[in-house]
């Protein structure tokens, strides 16, 4: 497993586990309490944090696990690499486009802060996956 794909299963593992953690805080809340006394805030700036140390820390992990296996390719990337980032970024970008084009009509009709906030929180994390999921395929299947 070359560099590029490592840094691709750990970010998608951890922006999965944080995003399922910061849905399972957020969503029971829902039921019980108005949107506007929801404390969304904290949660999903402690669980985008956390989701960026997970991350580097499996990367690092990882990389020593392949080091002590094979040191040439611990660390190396190449034009295919380049080529499946960029295209898992494409395909990525699609969430991300439309989770700001629903924060901005939320905006629009006046929605609560916590709508516009998850909605872009939420087009942030399906972008991560589906671009993440693109790349492995490339990696796995061929590009």
């Amino acid at each position: 497993m070359g560099y590029g794909e490592r840094t691709i299963w750990a970010q998608s593992i951890s922006s999965i586990v944080c995003s399922i953690v910061y849905f399972a805080i957020i969503i029971p809340q829902l039921g019980t309490s108005p949107v506007d006394q929801i404390d969304w805030i904290a949660p999903m700036l402690w669980t985008i944090l956390a989701s960026i140390i997970l991350s580097i820390a499996l990367n690092i992990v990882a990389g020593i696990i392949v080091g002590m296996r094979d040191r040439e390719s611990a660390g190396t990337s190449d034009q295919r690499d380049r080529e499946i980032g960029w295209f898992g970024d494409r395909v990525g970008q699609a969430f991300l486009v439309i989770g700001g084009v629903g924060a901005l009509a939320l905006t629009m009709l006046g929605a609560d802060y916590f709508w516009i906030g998850n909605t872009l929180f939420l087009g942030f994390a399906l972008s991560m996956l589906l671009g993440s999921v693109t790349r492995i395929i490339a990696y796995r299947r061929g590009f």
